[in-house]
């Protein structure tokens, strides 16, 4: 079996972009990856078309050898497009390689250690958790919050105050047994970072995720040291086992984060989560992602003892853009995914909708801005 190329899509719905890779065979055997990243749809295309050279013409069940060749032989290295674009080729190599022999990707990688994945949803407020508890969901993260009134003006106190009220009020509405999870998506410096965890301890978190930027991994040694008393998880903006290793290797977290969109992929999410495993850190997938990347982090999930929960974005669109019908299609029921049973990722998507769904450009975020009209990080 020979790789005789690539076809990418570019889907656009309300609020929401996904950008699917189609890998095709001359047995007529293809496979689906998963390369979204958002803003920057059209960097990770370009670098897919890039790295078809790579892989034309190769077996596609050689899927190290594969990797290798696009990680090394490109001379530059690293960089969240290039890597992304890597990882969305390697999930479709698995999906073909396991339908080549009639099994899910997981039973090529070891097999099952869990009988299934349990996940966590997002959520803004109060009323939108218990009507999630309505449909099994028990765990929820929800993010830094601002004041109504402050628009898109970032300052930290208020900032603080207002994430604190939101989560003790979810957690008077929920109770004391759901998982509540905040994220701060890396927007504030240790010292505020500190105080957020401080005031968060009473209402009980499972883990304070991104509290300070990622660009520089030693500034968590200062909330590491604090001593807070949840867990301090990052990681979705770390790339590859070389990216993770002085963030695992310095035991500054409890939790990482790694996003196989991203990081390389799945046998590359194996290894970094191996790491992380010699060091008691378990791993909960950044999964914000459409339907081929949450297989592929599934399977990933599956296999992987240190794993403790994944992260699931509701969405109509990821369904949509599916094939089959509503049973068939891969998602969360009551706050949890099954193993899958169909050979492959066991996901199959609608081309028609991924065509009838076109990409129209690129949509900016808003931003956040500090009041003197400088930009803060989103």
């Amino acid at each position: 079996m020979k790789i005789t190329g690539l076809t990418t899509y570019i889907m656009e719905s309300p609020g929401r972009e996904y950008l699917f890779v189609k890998i095709q065979t001359d047995e007529g055997i293809h496979g689906w990856g998963e390369g979204t990243l958002e803003m920057k749809q059209g960097t990770v295309a370009a670098a897919l078309h890039d790295l078809e050279g790579f892989i034309r013409g190769e077996d596609p069940t050689r899927i190290d050898y594969l990797w290798q060749r696009m990680y090394r032989h490109g001379f530059w290295r690293g960089g969240e497009g290039i890597l992304t674009a890597i990882s969305a080729i390697e999930m479709a190599l698995w999906d073909i390689t396991g339908k080549a022999y009639g099994q899910p990707v997981y039973k090529l990688l070891g097999g099952a250690v869990r009988d299934y994945i349990p996940c966590y949803t997002h959520v803004g407020t109060a009323e939108g958790a218990l009507r999630l508890m309505e449909d099994g969901w028990r765990a929820f993260k929800s993010g830094l919050r601002l004041p109504p009134e402050a628009g898109h003006v970032f300052e930290e106190g208020p900032a603080i105050a207002s994430t604190v009220a939101n989560y003790q009020a979810m957690r008077d509405a929920v109770g004391p047994d759901v998982a509540l999870m905040c994220d701060v998506h890396g927007r504030l410096r240790p010292s505020a970072a500190i105080r957020l965890g401080r005031a968060l301890e009473p209402i009980g978190m499972a883990f304070l995720e991104e509290a300070v930027p990622p660009d520089n991994i030693q500034s968590l040694r200062r909330v590491r040291e604090a001593g807070l008393s949840m867990d301090i998880a990052t990681g979705e903006r770390a790339f590859t086992k070389w990216g993770y290793r002085e963030l695992i290797e310095g035991q500054l977290v409890d939790v990482i984060q790694p996003d196989l969109c991203h990081d390389g992929g799945i046998k590359e999410t194996m290894k970094i989560a191996a790491m992380a495993e010699t060091y008691n850190i378990m791993v909960a997938p950044h999964n914000p992602n459409g339907p081929v990347g949450t297989a592929a982090t599934v399977h990933f999930a599956a296999v992987t003892p240190n794993f403790s929960i994944l992260e699931y974005a509701l969405s109509p669109t990821r369904d949509a853009c599916q094939a089959g019908t509503e049973a068939d299609y891969f998602k969360a029921r009551n706050g949890r995914i099954e193993l899958p049973t169909k050979p492959g990722l066991g996901i199959e998507l609608d081309e028609d909708y991924l065509r009838g769904h076109p990409y129209t450009g690129v949509k900016l975020w808003p931003g956040i801005f500090h009041p003197d009209g400088g930009v803060a990080d989103v």
